[in-house]
């Protein structure tokens, strides 16, 4: 470990390949974020289910690869049956603990997440799946940085993503009408908007963001039916430390951490890197409890 950490500090040109390559996957990470954002924000939801939604839009990518289809088209495709796949589960699952104490929606999302990953084992199999994107990479610095053009679409299309979301938000009625939603249901069902149709809009957006973020993946990384937990722990840590509304505090915590955790996964070793990502996150947790204590202190 000491050996890696020195080679990381002493040697400038792997450091920037370490970082420049976690911060092209974090992108990633921003995207699935995206929709947890706007689930816990609108629907005051803790979506435990998150990172199989991911898995699942990269297994539609893999599927449409293996009939023939080019690659990149997966990530529309991907999006549009996951909003689908999105506007079902909600109807049949997550409408009924909305409104419920949040312990209720995170047991039944966990719920979910346990029957996907079966699903998918029983499905797909156990076996780690990738898909060659066949763009080639880009090298820097007489090859010592690395770059795969995959990841690089990846990032542009998070930022593009991120940019239309605030838009949409903010200019289109259905985007208003989830602002307002998620400022006071009550008074929006009183406005004449109908929160019932919001909410479940909301979650099929947020599974196109995760299927999205999954064919990305499934390009840039690997999946496989298990991997779900580690996508679900990023976009709740990345949702943390932004803030639910913050959309460009997504953008930058979701960069931050997918370079945190690459260099970490260099650092410790590839085995460990998993294990950072929860140690990470009890350190956020424990320091966002630490700063809502001094807040209520200075109030009282």
């Amino acid at each position: 470990m000491f050996d890696n950490l020195l080679l990381f500090f002493q040697y400038p040109p792997l450091a920037a390949d370490v970082l420049l390559n976690g911060l092209l996957i974090g992108a990633i990470f921003a995207l699935a974020a995206y929709g947890m954002a706007l689930v816990w924000g609108v629907l005051d939801i803790v979506n435990v289910v998150q990172g199989e939604l991911v898995v699942l839009g990269g297994y539609v990518t893999f599927l449409l690869v293996q009939s023939g289809m080019p690659p990149l088209l997966g990530v529309p495709v991907s999006a549009v049956v996951m909003f689908c796949f999105g506007w079902l589960v909600y109807r049949v699952v997550i409408f009924r603990v909305v409104d419920k104490d949040i312990f209720i929606s995170i047991l039944a999302t966990f719920g979910l997440s346990i029957l996907i990953q079966q699903l998918a084992n029983l499905l797909f199999g156990s076996e780690v799946r990738t898909v060659d994107a066949d763009l080639g990479s880009l090298h820097m610095l007489d090859g010592t940085v690395t770059l795969a053009w995959i990841k690089i679409l990846a990032f542009g299309l998070a930022l593009v993503a991120g940019g239309m979301l605030w838009l949409f938000l903010r200019h289109a009625r259905l985007g208003q009408a989830i602002r307002a939603t998620a400022q006071n249901p009550r008074a929006a069902r009183i406005l004449g908007i109908d929160t019932n149709r919001v909410y479940a809009m909301t979650y099929a957006l947020n599974a196109a963001l995760c299927g999205a973020a999954g064919s990305l993946a499934v390009m840039a990384w690997t999946i496989h039916p298990y991997v779900g937990l580690p996508y679900t722990v990023r976009s709740f840590m990345v949702v943390v430390v932004a803030g639910v509304g913050n959309v460009g505090g997504v953008v930058a915590a979701g960069l931050g951490l997918g370079a945190l955790e690459n260099a970490a996964g260099f650092i410790l070793g590839v085995e460990f890197q998993i294990a950072f990502v929860f140690a990470l996150m009890v350190v956020i947790l424990v320091w966002r409890h630490a700063r809502a204590a001094r807040k209520r202190s200075h109030l009282q």
